[in-house]
């Protein structure tokens, strides 16, 4: 099934293009004070190794303006500069050489300023962030609204997108973050209708690792899945390499990630009668360790209910049953595996999985002798209940009438 995706104006920010036909893009940002710059550059390198696209520094001081040029040729991935406050900085930021600068349309000052940093920005090729964020609307419009309720958002955005036209600046990427998914999604909707510029995708000040995993799904899950967002960032009150592991989550749960291993797992009941969450605990580990470049979708199963149904979608797959479970491929039983080999020919199967092992492929065919001497093995040729006897997986009570 296609996936939705709202038609943006592409951006480029160094090597990576946010909009158009990118795929979306994960962010982060520095907890680091930017001008430590051996500090800045080794937590941006292990952002960049866990799979940050893109990392924004912030630039509070004078001496973290100064260091930016360091940072930007220090860096292995596009760095943005994030700037309250003093325009000036924003200005410093462009000169060092960034590859974008994010604004806050609530605290850049006066719209002199404002235009003056959107002309350097122009003159230098780079693209601007128009960063909104319910805890620091401009006053005016917090007071005509009440509250940072997502009309006000919206209308912050919209009175900044105009002061970019009116300087005939199109480089622009959108975000509108509130604390409270719901208010977040409405006011990206909104800003999706009446606007063609990618958006950044947050909700900010989500909370813990824990919580904020929870809020930033609903919210950056919930736009996605509709075609909304060109870039996300999970706001974490976490090491920031959590960020970047939860933004891929979300995308792989969605099917718009990089490519990789999705694990599906049963939540089991008491039909399990066998270590389902070891098995999956260590899989999970196992594949986020050797981080393969695979697209797969592998089921763990706890039964004889789901397992055969969820493996036959999936490319990899296991059904548990006393001691042992069936192992598919594509729905079918090549294999029976001893419970305590699981994890091994799981991981074995993944990394070995090429080309031939797809649909149609010239691979080992759906119901072959696992030991390879090409006949037909008992096991494909017996009906579900059959299966779920002889792997000793425990089979649901089925009403007679």
């Amino acid at each position: 099934m296609e996936r939705p995706r709202r038609e943006t104006r592409p951006v480029q920010v160094g090597d990576v293009q946010i909009g158009g036909d990118a795929p979306v893009s994960v962010q982060s940002m520095t907890t680091t004070k930017t001008h430590e710059v051996e500090t800045t550059l080794d937590e941006i390198g292990r952002l960049a190794e866990a799979g940050a696209d893109i990392v924004r520094v912030a630039v509070p001081r004078p001496e973290d303006a100064d260091a930016l040029a360091d940072i930007v040729q220090g860096a292995s991935v596009p760095i943005v500069a994030d700037i309250h406050f003093n325009y000036q900085y924003a200005l410093k930021a462009i000169e060092a050489g960034v590859d974008k600068v994010r604004i806050n349309p609530g605290n850049i000052g006066k719209p002199e300023w404002e235009r003056e940093v959107l002309q350097a920005a122009k003159d230098a090729g780079l693209p601007i962030r128009i960063g909104v964020n319910s805890g620091s609307l401009e006053e005016d419009i917090l007071e005509k609204h009440g509250y940072p309720k997502p009309e006000a958002l919206f209308e912050s955005a919209m009175r900044h997108v105009e002061v970019c036209h009116k300087n005939d600046f199109e480089d622009i990427v959108i975000s509108v973050k509130h604390s409270d998914p719901y208010m977040m999604i409405q006011a990206y909707r909104r800003v999706a209708e009446e606007t063609e510029y990618p958006l950044h995708l947050g909700v900010t000040e989500s909370g813990t690792l824990d919580t904020g995993t929870v809020k930033s799904s609903i919210g950056i899950g919930a736009l996605l899945a509709d075609g909304i967002g060109d870039t996300i960032r999970v706001s974490l009150a976490a090491d920031p390499v959590e960020e970047v592991k939860v933004g891929h989550r979300i995308l792989k749960s969605l099917g718009i990630g990089r490519p990789g291993v999705n694990i599906i797992a049963c939540p089991t009941c008491g039909r399990l009668v066998g270590d389902l969450f070891s098995i999956v605990e260590e899989v999970e580990t196992a594949v986020a360790e050797r981080s393969f470049d695979k697209d797969l979708n592998v089921a763990l199963m706890g039964c004889a209910v789901n397992g055969p149904g969820e493996a036959s979608g999936a490319d990899l797959g296991i059904s548990l049953g006393r001691g042992r479970a069936h192992f598919f491929k594509h729905g079918e039983v090549v294999d029976t595996v001893p419970e305590d080999e699981i994890v091994d020919r799981v991981l074995e199967a993944i990394d070995n999985w090429d080309h031939e092992d797809e649909p149609g492929g010239d691979g080992e065919a759906a119901g072959a002798d696992p030991s390879g001497n090409g006949a037909p093995s008992a096991e494909a040729d017996t009906g579900p209940d059959d299966e779920a006897d002889e792997a000793g997986v425990t089979k649901p009570d089925l009403p007679t009438s």
